[in-house]
């Protein structure tokens, strides 16, 4: 299991996301994105509508019919009604559930910096957990921290 905790320092959630999402659809694979705010996810659904003009990421937001086909699904809870196996926390709230899942994606900023550092710590006493710091350079590109 692969746990990719990102440090978001220079580029917000709204500009990452959408590539991750668009790797992990290119592979063939499902993504839950989860967010507790409903403001938020309102949002996230508008970004990977528009995020680029030439750009189209098929997703949904949970609670409609047609959940189980979202190829993206945004929920407020770690529930994959699209049978994902990659999901992202998007709010910087780790959650373990997300390690029913064969890969996470830990967003967090600044604010939540302690938080994700407790859950670095926390997951490194587990057996079969990959943990990969990702960190922006002021360039903007990502780099492997740890």
């Amino acid at each position: 299991m692969k746990v990719d905790f990102y440090h978001l320092t220079t580029s917000p959630l709204e500009r990452v996301l959408p590539r991750i999402a668009e790797r992990i659809l290119a592979e063939g694979g499902r993504l839950l994105v989860v967010e507790a705010d409903p403001a938020r996810r309102a949002a996230l659904d508008k970004t990977l509508w528009s995020y680029t003009p030439d750009s189209f990421l098929p997703h949904g937001l949970a609670g409609g019919d047609g959940d189980a086909d979202q190829p993206v699904l945004i929920a407020p809870e770690v529930d994959a009604a699209n049978h994902a196996r990659n999901v992202a926390l998007a709010d910087g709230e780790w959650r373990d559930r997300a390690l029913e899942f064969d890969r996470a994606f830990h967003f967090f900023d600044d604010d939540r910096i302690g938080d994700a550092r407790a859950a670095w710590k926390v997951l490194a006493a587990r057996d079969g957990i990959e943990r990969r710091y990702w960190k922006q350079a002021e360039s903007g590109r990502w780099a492997q921290a740890a």
